[in-house]
């Protein structure tokens, strides 16, 4: 009685048996890279689990162990990795050489970040994403201490009149990009820059939980056809 559901249970916590749309792999193909977590990238690197753990029981684990600190993880070497329960040297070669990449990327000064130091370059960023659409989207940009763009998130999808936004998936994906802070943005099919009643209340929402949080919201910006109104630039915040 005991094998049987020991087996039953290490079957069920095999990524295989998982709905696909929960699979590390088969999530970044139909949904996009920026959409898993830390724990799903790294599970995604590690490639299998072992009898008692899957590969992302195994990737939340060295989470722990490192404090969620990518910074030290990206450290280790291949002989301190394979100290990791469930840590074989190839995968641990796999790791190494994943960040590895990324260390390099990161030094070619073609990849030097995008740093956004006013309303302008924060419309700049937007408007070819934003200025043409005949329906309302929400986007924020997420940027690091030194205002450098981390990365460029939609929010929601609305109609021709307005979109609605939920604080708690906003801050939940702005503490999974680390984000130190943010701009907000939405657009106006209509070509009227004018804040609404709604705008400046949700601007306001967003501003005090963004202070619980630590993440300081720095503008919310509306744009138009070619043209933006800053609710920083105009005393809003």
């Amino acid at each position: 009685m005991h094998c049987a559901y020991s087996s039953m249970y290490n079957k069920t916590r095999t990524i295989k048996n998982w709905a696909l749309e929960e699979q590390p792999r088969e999530k970044l193909i139909h949904t996009g890279k920026n959409k898993l977590s830390n724990s799903e990238l790294l599970a995604i690197l590690i490639g299998q689990g072992i009898q008692d753990a899957s590969a992302i029981d195994l990737a939340r684990q060295m989470l722990i162990t490192y404090k969620h600190s990518l910074k030290k993880l990206a450290a280790l070497s291949v002989g301190e990795l394979v100290k990791q329960k469930g840590i074989g040297r190839a995968k641990a070669v796999a790791i190494v050489a994943a960040f590895e990449l990324g260390r390099r990327r990161q030094a070619e000064p073609e990849s030097r970040k995008t740093r956004v130091m006013s309303s302008q370059d924060a419309f700049d960023i937007l408007n070819s994403q934003m200025g043409d659409l005949q329906h309302e989207e929400f986007v924020v940009l997420m940027l690091n201490r030194a205002n450098h763009l981390i990365c460029t998130e939609t929010i929601s999808i609305g109609g021709v009149s307005g979109t609605v936004v939920d604080p708690k998936v906003l801050f939940k994906r702005a503490l999974n990009a680390s984000a130190s802070s943010l701009i907000l943005a939405h657009n106006h099919p209509s070509g009227n820059l004018q804040p609404s009643e709604a705008d400046k209340s949700i601007t306001a929402k967003l501003k005090r939980a963004g202070d619980d949080l630590e993440i300081k919201v720095l503008d919310h910006l509306i744009i138009g056809d070619a043209a933006y109104y800053s609710f920083a630039d105009e005393g809003m915040l």
